[in-house]
C-alpha cells in the first residue's frame, strides 16, 4: 500500500513542478510520477541535510509542508534536466 501512495504522492508533486516549469505538455505521467519522487529524495538531501532545514525532512509525505518540499526539490531537478538538455 505504501508503494501506491508514493506513486500518487510522485504523481501529483510532478505534475505541480512541471506546470510551475511549463515543462507539462512534454512530460507524461510516468515522467511525472518519477520526477515527482526522485524530486522529493533531492529536496529532501538539500534541504534537510545539506541546509539543515527542520522541516524538510517532510518531504515527499503526504502533507501540505510535505508536498511543497518535494514540488521545491522537483523544481530543482526539472532545472537541472533543462540545463542538460533532457527536457526542453
Amino acid at each position: 500500500m505504501d508503494w501506491i501512495i508514493t506513486i500518487l504522492v510522485g504523481a501529483l508533486i510532478g505534475w505541480l513542478a512541471s506546470i510551475v516549469m511549463r515543462t507539462n505538455a512534454q512530460q507524461g505521467a510516468i515522467a511525472n510520477i518519477l520526477i515527482g519522487i526522485f524530486g522529493s529524495l533531492l529536496g529532501r538531501w538539500i534541504f534537510g541535510d545539506v541546509l539543515n532545514i527542520g522541516s524538510s525532512e517532510t518531504a515527499g509525505t503526504l502533507s501540505l509542508v510535505g508536498i511543497l518540499w518535494g514540488v521545491l526539490g522537483a523544481i530543482i531537478l526539472i532545472a537541472i534536466l533543462k540545463a542538460l538538455r533532457v527536457l526542453r
